[in-house]
């Protein structure tokens, strides 16, 4: 009886230098997906993105128009790598952080690589456009999940925005909005016996500060063809499966919407207890998250092939 497989896929804030590079050297799979990506790219980053990814030369891999489609190949083609290295089992479930729901959906044969690849530098394009056109930022919070939802209320002012984007796991909660009230976090966290930090990020991702974006990424996707998923998709906005009809509506949503990982991966541990758990290049983010949210689950990372 083969073992169940269940493939979780990092998003934005995973990507390094070097990012995919080890994959492409030692697996024919994985380079063919890098080629291809240059391929539907050409120059429309200024460089072949896998010179981007292994190299970086004009120190540019943080950019979110770069960092999105170099996360979502990077991650595809380790995918591709571990099936031809040998990765036994029958894949089941995946889940993607953020952007890495878009991989997600491509594992689940949702939409071919092309054309994930299209609509993840489109998502990248659009949420850079839209934080340069209005600055924000981000801060972490570490500590009570209530205690940084509270936090959002006092520290905002007058129509300043300030929501909690990301439940990433019990007790670290990133918060999203304007600058003067992502500042004052710091200031009042503190006092409430909390943590703050400050995020290095373009903009305020995952709040309102993101409509324009979502308004993009509607058109883009309704210029898609979704398949109905093969296998079990879990959705960042509802942490719960993805029903067919509803996933671009939920990929909309997801730009301004929270991103509740803990509460899926906490769903996920559940319903697939027994399974195998791997985490897709590049990094190991999501095997530390889900330590803070279950030691029922342990994960293997695969930033670099074996």
């Amino acid at each position: 009886m083969s073992e169940k497989l269940v493939v979780l896929c990092p998003g934005q804030g995973a990507q390094k230098v070097g990012m995919g590079k080890a994959w492409f050297e030692a697996s024919p799979a994985s380079k063919v997906i890098f080629e291809e990506a240059d391929a539907l790219l050409g120059d429309s980053l200024g460089l072949p993105l896998s010179e981007i990814c292994f190299n970086d030369p004009n120190s540019e891999i943080n950019q979110t128009n770069i960092s999105q489609p170099a996360i979502y190949t990077c991650s595809v083609a380790s995918w591709h790598g571990l099936l031809e290295q040998g990765l036994e089992g029958e894949l089941v479930a995946t889940a993607g952080l953020s952007l890495g729901e878009y991989t997600a959906l491509h594992l689940a044969g949702v939409f071919s690589f092309a054309d994930g690849l299209r609509l993840v530098a489109e998502r990248g394009q659009l949420m850079q456009a839209a934080a340069e056109a209005e600055k924000s930022t981000m801060v972490a919070v570490m500590g009570d999940d209530e205690v940084a939802i509270a936090l959002c209320d006092e520290a905002k002012e007058g129509d300043e925005i300030l929501v909690a984007a990301n439940f990433n796991a019990p007790g670290q909660t990133v918060l999203s909005g304007s600058v003067a009230a992502c500042e004052r976090v710091a200031t009042l966290a503190s006092d409430r016996g909390v943590r703050a930090t400050p995020l290095s990020v373009a903009g305020a991702f995952h709040s309102p500060f993101m409509a324009p974006a979502a308004d993009g990424m509607r058109e883009a996707l309704s210029n898609t063809s979704l398949n109905t998923p093969a296998i079990d998709v879990w959705s960042n906005v509802t942490a719960e499966l993805h029903e067919p009809a509803s996933i671009a509506d939920c990929l909309v949503q997801q730009i301004t919407g929270s991103v509740r990982w803990a509460q899926s991966c906490s769903a996920m541990a559940s319903r697939y207890d027994g399974c195998m758990w791997h985490e897709l290049a590049p990094n190991g983010v999501l095997r530390g998250l889900m330590r803070r949210i279950t030691r029922d689950v342990k994960v293997e990372s695969h930033d670099e092939p074996k």
